[in-house]
């Protein structure tokens, strides 16, 4: 698992998504998988075998638990923005975890088979405080560091003032609107709120690898699928021409079974839905944040995206 990569490969992902999808969308999308089952991992058994594997909760881990929830969310929100927000999330969630000795059952159900690439040990049999500790003595710590320095080099750019107004807010003004509304935040505080997830994930990732060295004291072990104190946490013992084969056909079946949803009902949603029109997103963040309620009304009924003076 990995402790900052998900907070900080949000803002990557928004540089290149621009105003398609909605940012806090990807942000839901990139929790999603840990967050109604990471509470109990600590407390199970065979921790790793529990969040990754079946038997277990590691369908949360798979590429079409977050197609579920894109679809729930297009099908009751009609926002295509958001639908693809939670989606490249939730896969960009996946795909990272992918790179701890647990992997991830990518195209469960199809295939119950993980996938991994064994970086470090997924150590959640060690306690909460034993996880940290292994993860930031490991390869696991630097991967957040490469994220941290993909996001600052590559996409630093998503976290300034003006690329949140002309950007962030524009793809996703209903509820950047409510948010500013309803807590009477000005442009500044939700600048804050949106800038927040990046400093979260850098406190998160110096605290604990503080606490590594200097409180638990771990040994640090940067190895290719370290740290060797910790025992190993594979789910799997499948040789690599099985997990081919497994992986292969899961993948074919996953893909027909993407095409066969998209073709009965994906398709009638998708066309259904709305992207926020251009009325409504405007040049100026307080033509977003102060448009009347009727005014957003009458912009998406209208066919040509204009909005009437009120």
């Amino acid at each position: 698992m990995s402790w900052a990569a998900h907070e900080f490969e949000n803002y990557f992902i928004q540089k290149h998504i621009g105003t398609k999808a909605s940012f806090i969308g990807v942000v839901l999308g990139t929790q999603l998988p840990d967050m109604f089952t990471k509470a109990f991992v600590y407390t199970a058994d065979d921790p790793a075998a529990f969040h990754r594997g079946w038997p277990g909760v590691g369908f949360s881990h798979s590429l079409l638990f977050g197609v579920v929830f894109a679809v729930a969310i297009l099908a009751i929100t009609r926002s295509r923005g958001w639908a693809l927000g939670v989606l490249i999330g939730h896969w960009a969630h996946v795909l990272t975890d992918v790179a701890d000795t647990a992997g991830v059952m990518i195209f469960f159900p199809f295939s119950t088979e993980p996938i991994t690439i064994s970086m470090w040990k997924h150590a959640a049999v060690e306690g909460r405080y034993g996880d940290a500790a292994a993860y930031y003595s490991s390869l696991g710590g630097v991967w957040d560091l490469f994220w941290l320095l993909v996001t600052v080099i590559f996409a630093w750019r998503a976290l300034t003032p003006s690329y949140f107004r002309e950007i962030v807010i524009p793809a996703d003004p209903y509820v950047w609107g409510w948010l500013h509304r309803t807590f009477r935040l000005p442009e500044r505080g939700l600048l804050l709120l949106y800038q927040g997830l990046m400093f979260y994930g850098l406190g998160r990732m110096i605290a604990w690898f503080l606490y590594a060295r200097f409180d638990a004291q771990a040994p640090f072990d940067p190895s290719w699928g370290g740290p060797e104190y910790v025992q190993g946490n594979d789910i799997s013992d499948a040789g690599w021409v099985e997990v081919l084969v497994r992986t292969s056909i899961g993948g074919a079946l996953f893909v027909g079974f993407m095409w066969l949803c998209w073709k009965v009902f994906v398709k009638r949603l998708w066309e259904r839905g709305y992207d926020v029109p251009a009325a409504v997103r405007g040049t100026g963040i307080h033509a977003v944040l102060e448009l009347p309620s009727s005014a957003r009304r009458r912009a998406e009924k209208s066919p040509d995206g204009d909005v009437k003076q009120m």
